[in-house]
């Protein structure tokens, strides 16, 4: 999209119980995109945004941390913005869904419209619910992609994106990932060079392409089919052991097709797959709790080959099993 040049037009719209900083900060980012870096360097102060703070009825807002934030005004549909923003829901996510009722026409209406909306972390879930997430790629917390596909399985969700674009639906992952939200649509409006230089006047460490580093190892199994789940415990407990897929097969008195295609069906994943993941989610474990050498760890996961782990975890998790240990190991271990 070409830079216009009046500012863009950005509601934030708040609701009680919302994550307080998903929506301080937005507007902060937002409002002050491109103009700290001019004031930095002396140059005329011009706005990219326009920016409102905005609620169901125009009344305050109490976050979820009970700090009360007032708006602007009312989401009045009547008055189309470039942008609508969602923040995260911090608490009460069911109870935030089922008072929401009057957002859920406007957000029907401003996609028609092709307005940009945008939703942080368990902010998705609004856009879930009004539906113009069906058939559309999207993401969300990685705490909450479980609940998210069990209640929405026609949204093609990609829990290990740290943000999502689907033509004017723009959704992003856990938490602080609104940085990365608001740099996109930054950009989107105002340019590379404008969010680059919002990136470096707020000191935020970019890019991030994924959250998949910040999921946690346990492997949950939320689905019916109780053979699988049984399947599932076996390749857990038997973690440093080979596995050729026949005679996991034939255990458990299945063809290797009938195998690859319940549990594809069940997990999302070929057991080659989940294999693969439940030895990198075990392999982060030890990294951030052991200091143990790579060598150990692989024979701890049943690894042999250090290269194609490595490669294997940094296409998992976006870094080196030494930079992942830097991270987040804590500092008595490194």
């Amino acid at each position: 999209m070409m830079p216009d040049k009046r500012p863009a037009k950005v509601m934030v719209y708040g609701f009680d119980n919302a994550l307080s900083s998903a929506i301080t900060g937005v507007v902060d980012l937002f409002a002050q995109a491109g103009v700290t870096w001019q004031a930095i360097h002396g140059e005329t102060r011009r706005p990219v945004f326009s920016v409102e703070l905005v609620s169901a009825r125009g009344t305050d807002i109490r976050c979820a941390n009970g700090l009360t934030l007032k708006t602007d005004g009312a989401l009045d549909p009547a008055i189309r913005p470039d942008v609508l923003l969602i923040p995260s829901i911090g608490s009460q996510l069911e109870e935030v869904l089922t008072s929401e009722q009057r957002l859920y026409p406007i957000l029907r209406q401003y996609h028609q419209q092709q307005v940009d909306i945008a939703a942080n972390c368990t902010g998705v879930f609004l856009l879930a619910q009004a539906g113009i997430l069906e058939g559309r790629q999207a993401t969300t917390h990685w705490g909450f992609a479980n609940a998210f596909a069990a209640a929405y399985p026609t949204v093609n969700l990609h829990s290990e994106k740290l943000h999502t674009m689907d033509e004017n639906l723009f959704c992003a992952g856990g938490g602080m990932a609104w940085f990365d939200l608001a740099l996109v649509l930054i950009e989107r409006y105002a340019g590379t060079q404008v969010a680059r230089q919002t990136a470096k006047a707020h000191v935020l460490d970019l890019p991030r392409f994924n959250q998949t580093l910040y999921a946690g190892s346990r492997r949950q199994q939320h689905h019916q089919d109780e053979l699988i789940k049984t399947v599932q415990s076996y390749l857990a407990d038997h973690l440093r052991q080979p596995v050729a897929l026949p005679q996991l097969a034939a255990q458990f008195n299945l063809t290797t097709r009938t195998l690859i295609r319940r549990f594809k069906a069940a997990t999302g994943q070929t057991p080659v797959q989940y294999i693969q993941q439940i030895r990198i989610d075990h392999a982060r474990k030890l990294l951030e709790t052991q200091r143990w050498t790579i060598e150990r760890i692989l024979s701890e996961i049943g690894y042999e080959d250090a290269s194609s782990f490595s490669r294997l975890f940094k296409r998992q998790t976006g870094c080196s099993p030494s930079q992942y240990r830097s991270k987040f190991a804590p500092g008595d271990l490194l």
